[in-house]
Formats: structure tokens, sequence, C-alpha cells
């Protein structure tokens, strides 16, 4: 085998995973620790990872917790989540805890619709070819759910169509919209094939050229709603109600906040997502082109007070997810997420994680409302910074209520703790 020298390296996807780790070694001038550090296995073993990705050299580990105190549509669960970030997993289950009190969460969706895109250019007529298609509605359906007869079996498949005329520096452009029933798979792979089969024909109808032909992430034929009523009480008082409206409305109203207003609401989602081996990017991009969809970006939830004065709250968001596909029937860990949750479908799986989004975005406003953000993201961060100083795992708690005590959580502050106990204990 040959060093590896530059980034340039012809055939090293036919290398063992062992051999590229070493040519990656190489490269890098890893020493013996760190590539024993790279070779440790997890519960996703670098065969598995070996078939899921490409050049695969190892697996890297995210921490798995569960949230607490969920009830959605009068059904409990226990939510893995997935995620590196301090208090989102305490935030969220805090309050569910909260939202409990009221009856919990209570979710709808509007069915695993997906949308694939077929672009037409230098169409002669596109009004005229628009209605042409329209007319051609249930020959383009029958052709492609030809592609996919177990799906179109169990109720799903190609189910109606739209054609929207996008103008653009190159002339109006006609696409096309196909729409799936999608079932329990997220669905990227059947309605990208369905759209490859209908492109001759939709060029055929049109007279124009077809280039695209794929899906859309922004997936609003497949939404997800969650409501829930947040008791006053539990969580302050009416000053901490009316706190969380107020920083609501200014995620609503300004783009610069509505950002990190809906990473928060994201902070959720996303750890649920990638727990149960869904797409966290598709899920990501959908979200965030559903809060600009009105041509201004904008907060994913709203807040409220109900007529008791308790904060009702409210959240409509794509939820492009599945059951079946993907890496949530090859990675192990991902299985068994599906299993702790107890899903039953990928509607409810939508509905669960709508639901955390919601109860994460509640957390972090009600934290902007009373002690500020930092206070309880600081103290789960300062173990981070106390286990990366050398802290001994009996000496964290004591570095932790030091940092904090002092308002200083830093690595330089950490080593000098570190020191001022061993040379107490000496």
């Amino acid at each position: 085998m040959r060093l590896m020298k530059t980034s340039s390296y012809s055939g090293f996807y036919k290398l063992s995973p062992k051999q590229r780790l070493m040519e990656v070694a190489e490269f890098a001038n890893l020493e013996k620790n760190e590539i024993d550090t790279l070779k440790k296995e997890g519960a996703l073993g670098i065969d598995v990872a070996d078939r899921m990705i490409e050049n695969a050299i190892s697996s890297l580990s995210i921490p798995l917790g569960v949230g607490l105190h969920f009830l959605i549509n009068g059904k409990d669960y226990v939510i893995p989540m997935a995620t590196e970030e301090p208090s989102v997993i305490a935030a969220s289950s805090n309050m569910a805890r909260v939202c409990r009190k009221k009856g919990g969460f209570f979710a709808c969706n509007t069915g695993p619709i997906m949308i694939a895109q077929i672009q037409v250019i230098n169409v002669p007529d596109v009004y005229a070819a628009r209605i042409r298609l329209f007319e051609s509605r249930e020959t383009l359906i029958k052709i492609a759910n030809k592609q996919d007869p177990l799906l179109v079996s169990l109720g799903g498949g190609m189910k109606d169509l739209d054609v929207n005329l996008v103008p653009s520096s190159q002339g109006t452009m006609l696409v096309l919209h196909i729409m799936v029933n999608t079932k329990d798979a997220m669905g990227a792979n059947t309605v990208n094939t369905m759209a490859e089969a209908l492109a001759p024909h939709v060029e055929k109808i049109t007279g124009g050229k077809v280039y695209l032909r794929i899906l859309s992430n922004l997936a609003d034929k497949r939404l997800v709603r969650v409501r829930t009523v947040a008791d006053k009480e539990a969580l302050g008082g009416e000053d901490v109600v009316d706190g969380i409206i107020s920083a609501y409305e200014f995620a609503a109203a300004d783009p610069y906040r509505a950002a990190t207003h809906n990473k928060g609401v994201m902070n959720g989602i996303s750890s649920v997502v990638l727990a149960t081996g869904n797409d966290t990017r598709a899920v990501e991009a959908g979200a965030h082109a559903y809060a600009a969809r009105n041509g201004r970006y904008t907060s994913l939830t709203h807040w409220e007070k109900n007529a008791d004065g308790d904060l009702a709250g409210t959240i409509e968001i794509p939820m492009p997810v599945g059951l079946v596909g993907g890496a949530t029937k090859v990675h192990p860990i991902a299985k068994l997420a599906v299993k702790i949750l107890k899903v039953k479908s990928a509607l409810e799986l939508g509905e669960v994680i709508g639901a955390v989004g919601l109860a994460q975005n509640l957390g972090a406003m009600r934290a902007l409302a009373t002690e500020g953000i930092q206070r309880g993201h600081m103290s789960l961060h300062s173990r981070n910074i106390a286990v990366m100083a050398g802290a001994s795992p009996d000496m964290v708690d004591k570095i932790v209520e030091i940092m904090i005590a002092e308002g200083k959580v830093r690595m330089d502050r950490a080593k000098e703790i570190i020191e001022e106990l061993k040379n107490k204990k000496s």
C-alpha cells in the first residue's frame, strides 16, 4: 500500500476501513493512542458504518438521553434524544412536566404526502402546457404508481399533481409537482424514482426539456400540528407568562431573533430525528423554509394567553420522517430508539417530534424570561469544562460548584481549581 501524502488518492474507496484509517493516520501524523481511539467500536460497528457511507474509517458517538414526562394525545412517551448540547433534554423534560398538568400535548397531521418537482424549460406555450398536464393527471398517476406496486398495495403512491409557473432569468419555467403518499417511509427514493419515470412523458406533453426531477424538502403537504397549555403558576406566575409572550413576539417580528428562537425549537426536534436514524438535514431545511414561506423569516411557534391566563402554545412544521428505509432500519441504536418510543407509524413519530420541539422552545423562552439562558446552560456546560481540564470523577462536582459560584466557567479556571484541590489533599 502506498503512503497517503496528499488528499488526491485514487481507489481509496477500494481499501478496507482499517487500511483507510492507517492511510489517514499517516497523512495526519496521528499517534498510536489517537489511532486506537478511532478504532474503538460502539454499538455501530465499522462493518455497518462501511455499508452506510463512503470512505468510512470510524464512527462518531453522540450522547443519547431520554426526555421524560411527555403525554401526547393521552399516551405516555419516553423519548430518545441524541444531542451534544447541555440543557436540551432537561429543559424539554421539565416543560413536558409543566404541560402535563393541563393534559400534555395534542397533535394531528396532514398525512405522509411528499412532493417531487419536475423542472421543464423551453416550453413554447407554458399556460397551455400547464393545462395539458392537468388533463393528463390520471395517465401520469398510473405511470408513477407502476414504479412501486407494493407502496400502492399498502394504500400509498402518487395521489395528485400541481403545476407552477416559475419566472426566472432563463424565462418562465414550468414546474410539475407530484404528490405521493409514502406511508411509513420518508420517501425520498420513492418520489425521485417516480419523477424520473414521468420525465419523458412530461416532455412529450409540454414540448419542453426536463432537467431536474427530485423531491422537495419543503414538505408542506406533510405537516405536524401540536398544541399545549402551560399552567401559569407552574411556569412561575403571570409575569413569567408575559415575559415568554414578549420573547415570542420578538421572534415573530425580527428574523435575527427568529433564527435563534427556531434553533431552540430544532434543538429538540433534531435530537429525536437523529436518535431515530432520520435525516436531520431534510427536516431542518424544510422547517426553516416553512418559517419563511410568507416572504419573511419568522417563528415556527406561536404563544398566547388563554381565557384562564395560562400560556397556550402551538407549532406547525413539516415533518418528513419515516420508520422504514435508511439508517432507521440499519443503525442498531436507531432501531432501539424506535422501540423505546413505541410508535406505530411515521405519522405518530412526527407528532412526537413536533411535541418535543414545542416543549424545547418553551423551556428556552422560560429561561430567557427568568434567570437568563446562561444559568442553566452553563451549569451543565461547566461539567464538560471540568472533565476537559483533567478533573478526576470525585473532583467534578466541587469544581463545578466553585466555577458557578464565581461566574467563571473557563478552562483556565478549572485547571487552577484542580491544582488547588490537589494541593489541599496533599
